[in-house]
């Protein structure tokens, strides 16, 4: 009963945000042509937006500690903002281009390293530093293979789009580092 009880606490608020959020592309399409979503943008777009709040919840419900809270937040907006990015317009030229397919690689890493890090502060500074690296080997890999020839991708654009995702999780991997600094090396209690 009390796990039922934390489950439904931890869900009650990602599902109001969203609810919230995709009344905004679906208002948006009663008064402008620019936004066209269908079922299938609306259903993806509520799960990614719902599983990253109920996530989030559910790993800093028991924690106490702001900077592991900002940290986990920035680390899960990231990842949401990758993912969707992907999806809705593609990273390298569109949406339907098979290269992207290496981007959800760089959110499974940041998954597993996670689950291996326990959610703890230090052990999750390593996977945002970890994750970041992926992020840059996307860089190499889309640039030695010449896919900043593929319509819609340039080399400035593929390196800052990356450099983006990069400093933020990176900045996630800080605030995780400090965290665990700010509390002794101690790691933060998660119910994870």
């Amino acid at each position: 009963m009390e796990t039922t009880n934390k489950l439904f606490k931890a869900a009650k608020m990602p599902a109001i945000v969203t609810v919230l959020l995709l009344l905004v592309p679906l208002v948006a399409m009663l008064f402008t042509n620019e936004v066209v979503w269908d079922e299938t943008d609306f259903i993806v777009m509520g799960i990614l937006i719902f599983f990253t709040g109920f996530s989030y919840k559910l790993v800093t419900m028991s924690s106490g500690d702001f900077l592991y809270k900002a940290a986990m937040g920035l680390a899960f907006i990231t990842a949401l903002f990758l993912v969707w990015s992907n999806l809705a317009v593609g990273i390298i030229g569109s949406e339907d281009n098979a290269a992207n397919l290496m981007y959800f690689g760089v959110v499974l890493f940041l998954i597993i390293g996670s689950f291996i890090a326990r959610f703890q502060s230090k052990g999750m500074a390593y996977a945002l530093f970890g994750t970041a690296f992926a992020q840059a080997l996307t860089i190499g890999i889309t640039l030695v293979v010449g896919m900043q020839d593929y319509p819609g991708s340039s080399v400035y654009e593929i390196i800052m789009v990356n450099g983006f995702f990069m400093t933020l999780f990176s900045v996630s991997g800080g605030l995780f580092w400090l965290a665990a600094e700010e509390n002794n090396g101690m790691d933060v209690e998660t119910s994870a």
